[in-house]
């Protein structure tokens, strides 16, 4: 996996930071939600901009229901719907605080979102009927993944999964690092599990093959920097899963360092330089 890269140069400079960067279900298109309010998508193949929707406040996070549909989470704590060929822009609903993070399950067709109210709400897509309100938690969501049956939230320094059919209570709840901090989670794309990421620079791996092979699950430091002889961990910011090759991950540091690494080998491919 080295020497085979390819970089996409935006067209237009962004106002303010990125959040979320997403890839579209079946297309090589690119969806970017921002800080600076708007909300563009990309064609990667041609570096074209195709489509740039502003809002009226910050953008929190985004998602694709499918390559004509997309979603948004905002500061104002509205969910806006986004047909991405016409470039019309309708809401769904809000939250009563900042929306932080935003999911789409096609197995269920219901939009999941997590705000600054402490709530997960369900936004039946199909009946565009009101939300419903999954859980009323404790704190806010520090992260959020969905895929699948399966919404992954973090919170704190726990991580519970919850079942999107039978949702009274989690599936599963741990502390994937005895008390430290989570920073990100993300579920995977071909299997049952997640990855969690911690504040501390550690990596936890919990994955299940429907195949039945060998279930992998271990911790890892995933960033750990020399400085001056001695070991410096930085955050562990984000991990996306690759869709089309099984086990393949990146994390993302706050250094801007970016990794590529085998779930099943438990090495790592490449690291991308620093901009």
């Amino acid at each position: 996996m080295k020497g085979n890269w390819s970089e996409l140069e935006l067209e237009k400079e962004f106002g303010d930071a990125i959040s979320r960067t997403r890839f579209a279900p079946h297309s090589n298109n690119l969806l970017i939600s921002s800080w600076d309010s708007n909300l563009r998508l990309y064609d990667v193949d041609a570096s074209l901009l195709r489509l740039q929707a502003p809002s009226q406040a910050p953008l929190l996070d985004c998602c694709f229901q499918d390559d004509a549909v997309a979603f948004a989470a905002a500061s104002d704590g509205l969910i806006r719907r986004y047909d991405l060929h016409s470039g019309l822009v309708d809401t769904v609903g809000r939250h009563d605080d900042m929306a932080m993070f935003i999911g789409y399950s096609n197995e269920t067709c219901q939009l999941v979102t997590s705000g600054f109210d402490k709530k997960l709400l369900l936004w039946d897509m199909h009946t565009k009927k009101t939300s419903l309100c999954l859980r009323s938690l404790d704190a806010e969501v520090d992260s959020m993944s969905v895929s699948g049956f399966n919404v992954t939230i973090a919170i704190g320094a726990s991580m519970h999964v919850y079942d999107l059919r039978y949702f009274d209570q989690p599936v599963e709840s741990k502390e994937a690092f005895n008390g430290t901090h989570l920073r990100c989670v993300s579920s995977i794309p071909d299997a049952e599990g997640f990855a969690v990421g911690s504040v501390d620079g550690r990596v936890s791996l919990q994955i299940s093959y429907p195949s039945g092979s060998d279930e992998i699950r271990y911790i890892f430091r995933c960033h750990p920097k020399s400085k001056d002889g001695r070991h410096y961990l930085v955050s562990v910011n984000d991990i996306a899963f690759s869709p089309l090759v099984s086990g393949a991950f990146a994390t993302g540091d706050n250094e801007g360092y970016v990794t590529i690494w085998d779930a099943g080998s438990r090495r790592r491919l490449v690291e991308v330089f620093v901009y």
